[in-house]
């Protein structure tokens, strides 16, 4: 048995196939994690959504901020974005059990010395406080009370990690930092302006995963998200997110001996437009 973790797929369903074929994936022995973002800006995100439903018994996928924008969109609160391509699976006949399914997915995921998150995790999170506070937002997205998650999700505030924070402003701070993180001040706070590889960064913006005194080093956390980073693993952190929507890669790394395999894409968007 092999488990791939595999970056960002945003809806390129031909290439997360050839990808597939490329590492032999056999639902029967094998097993994917996803680093969140299944699906939108690419072309097919209806099919993404319907494979790894039917597959839900070999993967795990945490949620990433394009998924859980399809989440609000399809609910009401938003429209969709210009780039967005999400009318397929708005529009599509299995559209409830599909968002259904979407929603029960979890933020951050555990197995042994590894941890999965979308974005990142604030630097005063050890792996076993990201896991928790990341199933406290799950406990809402799978409870009664997720459309009023969801209706009051957008927002940059609270910035600031804090332990006394409550309802709403805890909520959000869990999700924007699991999905949308890059930066964060040198007091802490998330930055969620600039998205540009760190050599191109403005001075005194710090990659989360290097703040100091940073509580999750204990684990190897892979991520995506960062597509200007592109691939990176070091001892601590492999970020997976290689730009498949702009023609880059899209990337899988087996976790059972640290070997990467890789798949060129079609771009979908123009460098510069990243996500």
């Amino acid at each position: 048995m092999s488990t791939y973790v595999i970056g960002d797929v945003q809806g390129c369903y031909a290439a997360f196939m050839q990808l597939l074929a490329a590492i032999g994936f056999d639902p029967r022995r094998d097993r994917l994690w996803l680093t969140g973002d299944l699906v939108n800006r690419g072309e097919d995100s209806l099919s993404v959504l319907r494979w790894c439903r039917r597959h839900e018994d070999s993967l795990v996928a945490v949620l990433g901020n394009h998924d859980l924008h399809l989440l609000a969109v399809a609910a009401g609160y938003v429209r969709p974005h210009r780039k967005d391509t999400l009318g397929p699976i708005l529009e599509a006949p299995d559209r409830a059990e599909l968002l259904g399914w979407l929603r029960q997915r979890p933020l951050v995921h555990r197995e042994g010395d590894w941890l999965m998150v979308h974005a990142g995790l604030m630097p005063q999170w050890t792996a076993d406080a990201a896991l928790a506070l990341g199933g406290e937002l799950q406990a809402v997205l799978q409870g009664p009370d997720w459309r009023d998650f969801l209706r009051q999700m957008y927002g940059n505030e609270p910035r600031h990690w804090s332990e006394a924070l409550t309802g709403m402003d805890r909520l959000r701070l869990i999700a924007n930092a699991c999905t949308r993180m890059r930066y964060l001040h040198p007091d802490g706070g998330m930055e969620f302006l600039h998205k540009c590889a760190p050599l191109d960064a403005p001075p005194g913006l710090i990659p989360w995963y290097d703040m100091p005194g940073r509580m999750s080093r204990d684990v190897r956390i892979a991520f995506g998200h960062w597509s200007t980073l592109g691939l990176m693993l070091r001892a601590d952190v492999a970020a997976l997110d290689t730009g498949c929507l702009w023609g880059g890669r899209l990337t899988a790394l087996r976790l059972e001996d640290g070997r990467t395999f890789q798949v060129g894409c079609h771009a979908r968007l123009q460098p510069g437009q990243h996500e």
